[in-house]
């Protein structure tokens, strides 16, 4: 692995991106945290290629340095990983791990309240810059950290290495935790969940805190923070904050019509005034609460899809792939939809009952809402106060 100094270029880099940083978090780093960011420099950590935007643009170190580290200490996520580490060739490339953007980083790091003498776990290590500013803050020998990539694993615990930092890094599944280490003060994962493993919950000491990001399949949005008494209750709430990769064991992987639509359906037709873009467009807190009521319930845009009076249609299937449903714009009005619905449930009808819900309690943004997690995994999510659980519409 390549010695990365940390030189004129690097400090100069650093400190714009601490500019940033103060900004974008409307208050200077915590003491700890800006003495741990000059520690363990972030360019250390990143390999030597990464790419960036929906395009996965690529920005090498060895042919563009400069860019690189630009790009480095700019406060955006970066990918580190395509397709699960195998070169797609001319095939479909897809992001399979990232590097956060740094004021998420903080943000996270002060959201998890650590302090002295505090035993932290980390689900999923990435680049191993995060475990490297909490084995700085703590000591090495309080931070256990778990990547389920045994290549991305290899290469988090060199860098750490070489930054004179070692903690106990793990290749393993993230969602089983790690007995060995029990209990843990405070557990942070660094991907997102649309269940919390229970394991989590066993491995956390009461009054001990789990912070991870959150996924629906209707949206991945937000960060949750539980904390968890001595019956093994997990309690706490949603932060309207970040969208991460989901946990590689949580995925679904479906395709409307390899997996879900078959010729021989026929779908019920109706009409609908709701639009699709007031649940799938720029309002993040509708969608949030749509994701929470519905489920398991994902969508997909289909522009021009090859149908006569059809402009645009948006997909719903369930992750069963039991149930589907489509929504048509025909390109002129924006008043009426017309609906198709397949499948024991109703899907877009499950939507307009979530949407009409979430209105009819003021639009409540993220914040307002919280989950609780039972012993046994029953999670429940709850508007203002956990007597106060948010219905189901599957």
């Amino acid at each position: 692995m390549t010695n990365h100094r940390t030189g004129a270029a690097e400090q100069i880099a650093m400190r714009g991106l601490l500019g940033t940083l103060n900004d974008e978090l409307g208050s200077p780093l915590a003491p700890e945290w800006e003495r741990a960011f000059w520690a363990v420099p972030r360019h250390a950590f990143l390999p030597e290629t990464v790419w960036l935007g929906d395009d996965l643009t690529t920005y090498a170190r060895g042919t563009a340095p400069q860019t690189w580290l630009s790009t480095v200490y700019a406060d955006a996520p970066l990918v580190t990983q395509i397709n699960d580490g195998k070169d797609p060739g001319d095939g479909e490339r897809w992001p399979s791990s990232s590097a956060s953007a740094p004021s998420i980083v903080f943000r996270m790091l002060d959201l998890l309240r650590v302090h002295a003498g505090h035993r932290v776990l980390e689900i999923g290590t990435g680049t191993g810059w995060n475990a490297g500013l909490l084995a700085h803050r703590l000591g090495a020998e309080n931070v256990t950290t778990i990547e389920v990539d045994p290549s991305l694993a290899i290469h988090a615990a060199l860098a750490l290495k070489h930054a004179g930092l070692e903690p106990r890094v793990i290749s393993g599944d993230g969602a089983a935790g790690f007995p060995a280490g029990v209990p843990y003060d405070r557990i942070i994962a660094t991907c997102s969940v649309r269940q919390v493993p229970r394991a989590w919950l066993e491995q956390t000491a009461p009054a001990g805190v789990i912070l991870t990001p959150w996924e629906t399949p209707w949206l991945c949005y937000g960060l949750l923070r539980l904390t968890v008494d001595g019956t093994g209750v997990a309690s706490g709430w949603f932060s309207p904050h970040a969208s991460f990769m989901l946990m590689r064991n949580q995925r679904t992987d479906l395709r409307i019509y390899r997996d879900v639509v078959r010729d021989e359906h026929v779908p019920a037709q109706s009409v609908t005034l709701l639009s699709p873009w007031a649940v799938t467009g720029d309002d993040w807190a509708a969608q949030f609460a749509v994701g929470l009521q519905t489920r398991t319930v994902w969508h997909t845009w289909h522009d021009n899809p090859g149908v006569d009076g059809v402009a645009s249609r948006l997909w719903l299937a369930a992750t069963d792939a039991t149930s589907w449903a489509a929504v048509d714009w025909d390109g002129r009005t924006d008043e009426r939809f017309t609906v198709w619905e397949y499948g024991p449930r109703r899907l877009w009808a499950e939507v307009e009952a979530a949407y009409a819900w979430w209105r009819q309690v003021g639009s409540p943004g993220p914040d307002r809402f919280g989950l609780t997690v039972a012993p046994h995994g029953q999670h429940t999510p709850w508007l203002d106060s956990p007597d106060q659980p948010v219905p189901s519409t599957g």
